[in-house]
């Protein structure tokens, strides 16, 4: 990954941290709590694509693992984010722009009940029945509940974020063509106005060649 995508994904999951685990957590909300780190995730897979959706979710998930207060297992959100990250940059769109709310929508939707579910279940392989005594419809369906009214805020705004730290060979393909075009365009203008001047300091040449041939016709004359 590039040092600008890096420095841009540890900021916004930091800041996506701090805010759910301070603010977020605190509002006591029945069912889930609102996962803003996976909707920063989930942003920057769509626009990073799948190999960058599954660091970004392995670094996220750890450092969810390890941020206080912290009641379950090491690496066991991060493996549930790298996978969840993975996933979601498959979907990336092709110019990493959306053309419509629809798919993105769908995708936190997954993303929520699935990062549920296999939080649930790699819970339940190390022995973590938690979910079991919450009521794991109720999580599911809070769980997406919360992260489809928060996607329409967070997901395009880390999408245009990303899209604005990233240098997208598309567009400096564009910007590269269009400078050789304006350069040769201003190139053509060049050597239409030397062209002309040099049209003009000929015709001066002639006219002053032709004043001298009539002054020493003249002299010759007399």
């Amino acid at each position: 990954m590039r040092f600008n995508r890096m420095l841009l994904s540890t900021t916004l999951v930091i800041v996506a941290l701090v805010v759910q685990v301070s603010i977020l957590a605190r509002l006591h909300l029945p069912g889930a709590v609102p996962d803003l780190v996976l909707l920063t995730v989930l942003g920057l897979a769509l626009v990073y694509g799948h190999v960058g959706g599954a660091l970004i979710g392995f670094g996220a998930g750890l450092l969810a693992d390890l941020a206080p207060p912290a009641d379950h297992a090491a690496g066991r959100y991060a493996l549930v984010l790298c996978l969840v990250g993975y996933l979601a940059g498959l979907v990336k769109p092709d110019n990493g722009q959306l053309r419509s709310a629809t798919g993105p929508m769908a995708v936190v939707v997954a993303a929520a009940v699935g990062t549920t579910l296999l939080y649930a279940g790699v819970g339940a392989l190390v022995g973590d029945t938690a979910a079991r005594h919450v009521g794991l419809p109720s999580l599911l369906f809070t769980a997406a509940l919360y992260d489809l009214l928060l996607a329409p805020f967070v997901v395009p705004a880390i999408m245009a974020l990303a899209r604005r730290a990233d240098n997208d060979p598309l567009a400096e393909s564009s910007s590269a063509k269009a400078a050789d075009v304006s350069s040769g365009w201003l190139s053509s203008g060049t050597g239409l106005s030397i062209g002309s001047q040099r049209g003009g300091l000929r015709l001066k040449a002639a006219r002053s060649r032709m004043a001298r041939a009539g002054r020493i016709k003249g002299v010759k004359r007399l």
